[in-house]
């Protein structure tokens, strides 16, 4: 998300870029958040009412922006007791932040908190407990698919601004002149499908912008050394779990017994599904796979059922993520917490004794904030380049109202089905809808049970730069987080559409298909989720 939002900034300032992305855009962390876009109502507590200002502008700015991927969203606080009477220290407690979160800027979205009874709070959610239940408060925050936000990033980028975006391109070192400064990258393109090895490509550049979130102490490394690390990674998991078994309209606070957290239950737009999350853990292990165990599950499970009466299992969890957030670590090595929840969310611009220019920390939602600050760095380490106002607070992204042609085209298609493709494509839809005048079969729904459609895989592409079964069914749509099984008997269906717009013989298909339905139930079965016809697991919440 930042390298995206570094990319269009420099590009819609004038620069000439080039992105390169070692895997797939927003295959790390930014497409496994917690898909909101928000100010950050516990910040509070920590006093850090700079970051919650600075996150609430910068959520308006992408609900201005980009209508059609960031919508406003309600959030419910059930508020419990004992005997119909909660403590008045808790109601103030959540009064009091709440107003303040009005104040500093929440009050953008047109709406203030409000309180509501227990009633009002029982039809947002019908199974918290009752006999503890004793009312609420409604507050506004917004949502956003992250995946999609990242990669119309690239897109605006490079389509609108002219920039060079690459996937599947990592840097395995710089180039240096004789002073030692850093003047560009060496990158070695993956080899993809029946494609021949490729060679390295040198790509010159005056200044090298290091935006890989939790890898930044890696690609420092290129450049620095071993340097301390500049990072403390914490680990993050969702779960996904049928609305049927945890029915809500909007999104709830829900707060986690024997613990000073809470966890967030979304309903999902597209879907009859429900994610519940997020945990928030110190991480040791691998950058590259950081796994959900079932220690993780039984957390969110045990959550839930702490202030409910669904009574989850782990035989009701049909998908899962698992992201890692690239807090910044203490400074001097100092460790002020055992809790990553109680580290800060800011970011931090660090410029090398060589050029290289390294932007860390941050949340999702400041990106634009954290790419302006990036940039505003580049221009003063390169006088030449000269002074470049930064446009991107008012810059509609690709798909917003403006940026192409309205819909002048009267679809006989399925309302529902314009309307999730108008959430995710925006003016775009006409794009893909008109890649089924010809093959209508491609309007048919690609994976059991969830609304993307064979249009989708043949649009990504053409147009989104989709080189995998993989990007297809966990990025460009989010089939695998929502419903892994599924996803997996959909891989052969996605493989075959792939495989004839990237030219693939029947053995790559079938490879990549295989791959992928492997690699997703492996993650299943490492976070201990049995098939749903198997009994629960023993020991399970």
């Amino acid at each position: 998300m930042t390298g995206t939002g570094v990319a269009l900034d420099a590009a819609s300032r004038g620069l000439r870029v080039a992105l390169v992305e070692k895997d797939d855009f927003a295959s790390g962390t930014s497409s496994k958040s917690s898909k909101m876009a928000h100010g950050g109502l516990r910040y509070l507590q920590q006093r850090e009412f700079r970051l919650v200002y600075e996150n609430l502008a910068e959520r308006q700015r992408l609900l201005d922006n980009a209508p059609h991927l960031i919508t406003p969203l309600p959030f419910l606080i059930p508020l419990f007791g004992h005997e119909g009477v909660v403590s008045k220290t808790v109601a103030r407690s959540y009064s009091w932040a709440l107003w303040l979160y009005d104040l500093t800027g929440g009050y953008r979205i047109g709406k203030r908190h409000r309180r509501i009874g227990r009633h009002e709070a029982l039809e947002h959610l019908p199974s918290l407990h009752t006999d503890r239940l004793v009312a609420g408060f409604l507050y506004y925050d917004a949502r956003g698919d992250d995946a999609r936000v990242a990669l119309t990033l690239a897109r605006t980028a490079a389509l609108s601004f002219g920039a060079v975006a690459a996937n599947y391109a990592p840097v395995d070192g710089f180039l240096h002149d004789e002073a030692g400064r850093v003047i560009g990258a060496r990158v070695a393109p993956r080899r993809m499908g029946d494609e021949p090895d490729r060679d390295p490509i040198d790509v010159r550049a005056n200044v090298v912008v290091n935006a890989t979130g939790v890898w930044a102490d890696e690609v420092r490394s290129l450049d620095e050394g071993d340097e301390p690390a500049s990072l403390r990674p914490a680990k993050g998991i969702h779960i996904t779990v049928p609305r049927s078994r945890l029915d809500c309209d909007i999104a709830a606070v829900i707060p986690v017994p024997k613990d000073k957290r809470s966890v967030f239950v979304v309903p999902w737009p597209e879907a009859d599904l429900v994610y519940v999350g997020t945990t928030d853990t110190d991480y040791q292990g691998s950058l590259e796979d950081p796994e959900c165990t079932p220690d993780d599950v039984d957390y969110l499970l045990d959550a839930v059922n702490g202030s409910t009466s669904a009574a989850l299992t782990r035989a009701d969890v049909t998908g899962v993520w698992a992201g890692l957030r690239p807090l910044l670590a203490p400074r001097g090595g100092r460790r002020i917490s055992a809790r990553t929840a109680d580290l800060s969310r800011r970011h931090s611009v660090h410029t090398s004794a060589s050029g290289v220019i390294t932007v860390t920390g941050g949340k999702w939602t400041t990106y634009r904030k954290m790419a302006e600050d990036t940039v505003d760095e580049v221009l003063a380490s390169w006088p030449a380049f000269g002074r470049r106002r930064c446009v991107t607070k008012n810059l509609a992204l690709l798909g917003a109202p403006g940026t192409t042609p309205a819909t002048t085209v009267e679809h006989t298609v399925d309302p529902a089905l314009l309307e999730h493709l108008a959430h995710r494509y925006g003016t775009e839809l006409d794009a893909v809808l008109a890649l089924a005048d010809e093959r209508p079969a491609l309007l048919e729904p690609i994976v059991d049970g969830l609304p993307y459609i064979g249009a989708e895989v043949v649009y990504a592409a053409r147009a989104e730069m989709a080189l995998g079964v993989e990007d297809v069914l966990s990025r460009r749509t989010r089939a695998l987080l929502q419903d892994a099984r599924a996803s997996a008997r959909s891989a052969e269906a996605v493989a075959a559409l792939l495989g004839a717009e990237l030219g693939w013989s029947s053995e790559v298909a079938a490879e990549q298909a295989r791959a992928f339905s492997a690699g997703a139930l492996v993650e299943l079965a490492a976070a201990g989720l049995p098939e749903p016809h198997d009994a629960p697991v023993e020991g399970a919440s």
